[in-house]
Parts: structure tokens; sequence; C-alpha cells
């Protein structure tokens, strides 16, 4: 062989090898993505936010899946965190309250909610965040996508902050994450010459377009813009989800990330 052949073939060599490494190279903000010395790699470099994507399942009406929260407080978060730079992703709870069961109240009277008691979600995201605190992290951000346990989320940092008092951990709920995307966008909607009635607060258009922007596939728009108008018999409290679009849910999307990233960084600023 040449000598300008071997050189051809070892920089044909080198730029395999780098292309190996760069693929190997975890780039995901998901802590499930990474292995546990890829998590330590990536503390050493500045990651020290993690961020606690809470959703639920719960029905949503005939025309979005039932993990409609789940998927919508993983992509949500993610962007966040990727904006951010210095924060990464843990699993999204799923497991929620959603009301009584026995009797059945709220979403649990309609097939494929799931409901656990305040107290058990409550002690979950708490050992969660002191899991998280025993392994370095120095912020842990709760991300709540659904109405029903705000409160809880309100209680479970102050249980935390007053065990971690004097120590250089701390726990917050953005309150713009959850304002954002539900008075804020509404808000936003009507800007826009839609009515209360339409955007509604639980499937209908401010829900659904949400929806839309996030994950498409679970929303069955061609039906519900086919049917009749439907009510709290079917799961969509006060709205009307036939006009919905990806465009309106986009506008909302990039509002949550951008009022929740400036309310992280504001909380972690110096820390």
């Amino acid at each position: 062989m040449t000598h300008p052949l071997r050189r051809a073939f070892a920089a044909i060599l080198l730029f395999a090898a780098a292309q190996c490494a760069s693929a190997q190279t975890p780039r995901s903000v998901m802590l499930e993505d990474l292995t546990w010395t890829e998590l330590r790699a990536a503390q050493q470099a500045g990651k020290t936010t993690i961020i606690i994507p809470i959703g639920g399942t719960e029905q949503s009406g005939p025309g979005v899946a039932l993990g409609k929260h789940n998927a919508r407080a993983l992509f949500l978060a993610r962007r966040i965190a990727e904006r951010l730079g210095d924060a990464l992703v843990a699993p999204v709870v799923a497991y929620v309250p959603e009301g009584a069961i026995s009797p059945p109240q709220g979403h649990m009277k309609f097939p494929g909610t799931i409901t656990v008691p305040d107290a058990a979600f409550e002690a979950s995201l708490v050992s969660a965040a002191q899991s998280f605190a025993a392994h370095g992290f120095r912020n842990v951000v709760f991300l709540g996508d659904h109405g029903g346990y705000q409160n809880d989320l309100k209680r479970v940092v102050a249980q935390l902050d007053k065990a971690w008092a004097g120590k250089p951990v701390h726990a917050f709920v953005p309150a713009a994450y959850y304002q954002a995307s539900s008075d804020g966008f509404a808000a936003m909607l009507r800007q826009q010459g839609y009515r209360d009635d339409e955007i509604g607060t639980h499937a209908g258009l401010a829900d659904t377009s949400l929806q839309l922007a996030v994950a498409p596939e679970m929303v069955r728009m061609d039906a519900l813009k086919r049917g009749p108008r439907l009510g709290a018999a079917d799961g969509v409290f006060g709205g009307d989800p036939r006009r919905s679009s990806a465009a309106l849910g986009q506008a909302g999307v990039d509002a949550i990330v951008a009022r929740t990233v400036e309310a992280i960084r504001q909380a972690t600023a110096g820390r």
C-alpha cells in the first residue's frame, strides 16, 4: 500500500472511531437513558437540577387518550431541561390522586382512570426527591400537569424544605408551569377570539390543542370534527374541542416552556 493510500486509510479509521465515540456519548436529558456512571459525569459537568414530571392517567373525553398528562408532562419537561442546560428529567409519575373509588367521583366515573390516595402520592414524591438529594442533586423541581394535585405538591415542597433546612438542596414547584398551561393559555386563546365555552377546562379546545402539539397520535381529531358537541357526560368539561389545532397548541407549548425556564432560572440563581 502506497503512503498516500495508507494516510487515506488511517484518516478513514480515525473518522469512523470518532463517529462511534460520538454515537456512544449520551446526549439525552432523560435520566432513564443514562447509565449511573454517565449520570455521575453529567452531574460533575454541572447538571445539578432534576425535574420530576408528574402526569396522571385519566379520561379526557372520547377524543384524547388516557395517557395525555403523562405524555405532555414528559415532553414539556424534556424541552425545559434542554433549554436550561443544567437539568435532567426523572421518570414521569403516572399514578396520582384522581378522586374516590367507591363511590367513584370525578374522573373515576370513567373507565381507565387510575387514582391513588393523597398520602401515598405525597410519600412517593418525598422519597423520590430524597433519593435525588442523596445522589448530589441540589435543585428538585416538580412539574405537575394536572390541577387536582397542585396542593399536594405544595405540601411536599414544604415538607422537604423543612427537612433540608440548612442544606444545599432545595425543592420547589414553579407556579409558572401550571399557570401558563391553564389560565395563561386560555387568555392567549381569548385574545385570538375564542370563547370560554369553547376553550374549556378539560378536554376542550385548549387541552386538545396542547395535546395535538405534543403527541398528535393520542388525539382522535377526525372523529371529534365529525361528531356532535360533547359535554360532561362524555368527559368534556366546559369546552368544545372540534376546532382544536396543533398550531394553537404550539403557541401554548412555547409559552409554557419559556415561562417555566425563566421561573426555574430565577429560583436557582446562585445555587
